[in-house]
């Protein structure tokens, strides 16, 4: 599993505010890496037929 996860993290660095960790407080940096995870994941639940 561990894996999986640093590959994960690996493709959320190409967001430039997560690997540059712009944000100031932890719970702003985890919302945005929330919805980065989100952007990344939504169109393998979208049916794009």
């Amino acid at each position: 599993d561990r894996n999986r996860i640093e590959r994960m993290f690996g493709h959320l660095k190409q967001f430039r505010r997560i690997a540059s960790r712009y944000d100031k407080t932890a719970l702003s940096f985890a919302s945005f890496l929330n919805l980065a995870a989100i952007r990344k994941w939504l169109p393998n639940f979208v049916n794009t037929a």
